[in-house]
């Protein structure tokens, strides 16, 4: 047991385990002090989500849903996790994740252009913003959390700008893309006939696709090596001779690709539509912090975290309104994302309490 508990997935797993235990623990209890009748029942539905549903065809399309908004998520955290490998604190994936946004919809509503152009043009503009941010940290020393949180804004201004040229007459929502431009949905690939939902695109097995490319990148080829070695010690990657002011840009660039085709994947389903008089940065970029941190900062973890935390975040549609508030389930998922935090703190805890039971047992041999 002891043996197991020193793999460092196997840290991460109980650490993230933990965090959502605890989560999942202060909510009920918040539950208990509003209501104590519906509160058992109530954290049940949350955490079932769409198995609160009787019949077979709407589980499984209530399922699609989650899985349409879980796909951006996966992407954000995979941007997160990416530079955070490399040494970099990529908070500007809320500001990239929203520069892919407004990319994709104004092309697809202004220009007429297919699915594939958007989703192109989503990442580069994604991939813009991040180059900025590695230019301001690789040659005027600027963090990249001071500018990335700059950034943001300006994004979100801009994007609310360029799309007012877009939205409806009447109300500050974009238009309908499936009204305007039908070629700029995703394609589904048959699974709207699956899951009985037509928001269950190709974004789901192409999602799938980048997370294991971002593993195979930073675990096994010369390029993550680099980067990574940058991101830990400038001064001995640039005496090895390699590029860190390149390796610091395009380390932000791909990080912010993934957050611009995150939001492409969910604003080319047509499950969303952009507000023009939004005044806050989509919390998606934001959640994808503590995706990648419930996932143990690994690719794979962060699919499952991902999942996860919408999975919670929908079943707060399920609690009995009459007595407590849906965002009961927001309340969950950011005591979570506020104890993802503590997931190194917890690690180390686990590796000094097994490194003490290890010297006891030395000093008894």
């Amino acid at each position: 047991m002891k043996k197991l508990l020193k793999n460092e997935g196997v840290q991460a797993f109980v650490a993230a385990i933990f965090c959502i235990l605890a989560g999942l623990l202060i909510g009920y209890i918040v539950l208990l002090f509003i209501n104590p009748s519906g509160a058992s029942e109530s954290i049940l539905n949350i955490i079932k989500n769409f198995f609160t549903w009787s019949r077979p065809a709407s589980r499984i399309k209530q399922l699609g849903n989650t899985l349409a908004k879980s796909m951006p998520l996966i992407l954000c955290s995979l941007s997160i996790l990416f530079s955070y490998k490399v040494g970099l604190f990529n908070i500007g994936t809320a500001g990239q994740y929203v520069a892919g946004a407004c990319a994709s919809l104004y092309a697809a509503l202004a220009w007429g252009w297919g699915w594939l152009p958007c989703m192109i043009f989503a990442m580069v503009a994604g991939a813009l913003l991040g180059g900025i941010t590695g230019l301001l940290k690789a040659y005027c020393n600027v963090n990249e959390v001071i500018s990335g949180i700059m950034l943001n804004w300006i994004a979100l201004y801009t994007a609310n700008t360029l799309l007012t040229t877009v939205k409806e007459t009447a109300s500050p929502y974009t238009l309908y893309l499936d009204k305007v431009t039908p070629g700029a949905l995703l394609p589904t690939l048959g699974m709207d006939k699956w899951f009985g939902n037509d928001k269950v695109t190709i974004a789901v097995p192409l999602t799938m696709i980048v997370a294991v490319i971002v593993w195979i990148i930073l675990s096994k080829t010369r390029l993550g090596y680099e980067l990574k070695a940058t991101g830990n010690n400038r001064n001995a990657a640039k005496y090895a001779g390699m590029a860190q002011n390149r390796n610091i840009i395009m380390t932000l660039m791909i990080s912010g690709a993934l957050a611009g085709l995150g939001a492409s994947l969910l604003y080319q389903t047509g499950y969303m539509r952009w507000e023009c008089t939004q005044s806050s940065v989509p919390s998606m970029g934001f959640n994808g912090i503590a995706a990648a941190f419930l996932g143990g900062l690994h690719p794979i973890g962060a699919v499952f975290s991902s999942f996860f935390i919408q999975h919670i975040t929908d079943g707060g549609q399920y609690v009995n309104t009459n007595f407590y508030s849906s965002q009961i389930s927001d309340v969950i998922s950011s005591v979570i994302i506020y104890l993802c935090g503590f997931v190194l703190f917890i690690k180390l805890t686990m590796k000094k309490i097994i490194a003490k039971s290890d010297e006891k047992k030395g000093a008894k041999q």
